[in-house]
């Protein structure tokens, strides 16, 4: 297809990206639009191209926070609900290809350079092996990447929704508290945007603090300048529990290649998540504290890697229906 008529889109529960595909199928004129700012996906592309002056568009690749395999399709924490066939028609596309936003990120993982990453600990990636990928954005994503028969495979799954498990005595009071409020607590209803204002109120009661309400950006802002004890506590707790989440994935997959770390919280706490207990807790398997100790964990520092991801596919669909 001809250069700059090829969308790839992320879209998030808080932010959408956008770009268009160079002459070398490469995102291009990236933008990032508010997904409060639109009624769905269909005004913020339209909003987009006028912004960076694109032609009419023929395809589209867009990656979205939820399942995707159904003809309505809703974010899983945002309120943008539509229709496949009714965003084609409105935007003229002859193809139009809907994948997970952690689908799109795992097929990105074979194309960053060490210049997308920042490795946290110790490990060396086997070449080939399984890659793991987890988030903990506005929501929290879980994926991967197989190599089979010369290709990365992408696996779609809503792992962030599992079970969250405790590692010891306190974590388990706080699981406790969690489940008077939840019938089902999982590793997002913690481990997210959305959940971090809940650890901060259910580690304030375990410690015997007094927590006083705060938003996902003020305790992060705390946390990083020092000025709160409290939320460093929160953001230690809220680190320790998703390594031990990234290690229970890195056992499941296998991944040998290494787990990967996107998402929107956790690229902004800095240095701070690098002493974090993320990293111990990760290895903390017993008897495959070894096996885990020589699998890498990186952050990814790029803010549109899933863009990556969602050309690839687009390029790998070309002539499918």
């Amino acid at each position: 297809m001809t250069p700059y008529t090829m969308l790839v889109a992320d879209i998030g529960g808080t932010r959408a990206r956008f770009a268009l595909l160079d002459e070398s199928g490469k995102p291009d004129r990236v933008r990032i639009l508010a997904v409060a700012d639109f009624t769905g996906p269909a005004a913020a592309i339209r909003a987009y191209l006028t912004d960076v002056g694109g032609p009419n568009l023929q395809a589209a690749a867009i990656a979205l926070a939820g399942p995707v395999q159904d003809e309505v399709v809703r974010l899983t924490n945002g309120t943008w609900t539509f229709v496949r066939a009714d965003l084609m028609s409105e935007l003229g596309l002859s193809r139009l290809l809907l994948l997970n936003d952690f689908t799109a990120l795992a097929l990105s993982l074979p194309q960053l350079t060490a210049a997308d990453l920042r490795q946290v600990g110790g490990g060396v990636p086997i070449e080939r092996s399984p890659k793991a990928v987890l988030g903990p954005g506005t929501g929290l994503g879980v994926s991967g990447v197989l190599f089979a028969r010369g290709h990365w495979l992408a696996l779609t799954g809503e792992g962030g929704h599992c079970s969250l498990a405790a590692a010891d005595a306190r974590e388990s009071t706080i699981l406790a508290l969690a489940r008077r409020e939840f019938e089902h607590v999982s590793a997002e209803r913690l481990l997210s945007g959305g959940g971090l204002p809940l650890l901060h109120r259910l580690v304030a009661e375990v410690d015997g603090r007094r927590g006083d309400p705060l938003s996902t950006a003020e305790i992060v802002t705390r946390a990083i300048t020092g000025d709160d004890f409290q939320c460093r506590a929160v953001i230690d707790t809220f680190c320790a529990m998703l390594g031990s989440v990234a290690g229970n994935l890195a056992l499941t997959l296998g991944a040998q290649g290494g787990v990967y770390i996107g998402g929107g919280i956790i690229p902004r706490l800095g240095d701070i998540f690098d002493r974090s207990p993320f990293r111990a807790r990760f290895e903390a398997k017993g008897r495959f504290a070894a096996y885990l100790a020589e699998i890498p964990t990186y952050l990814m520092l790029s803010p549109t890697p899933a863009l990556l991801g969602a050309a690839h596919a687009l390029a790998d669909s070309e002539g499918c229906p």
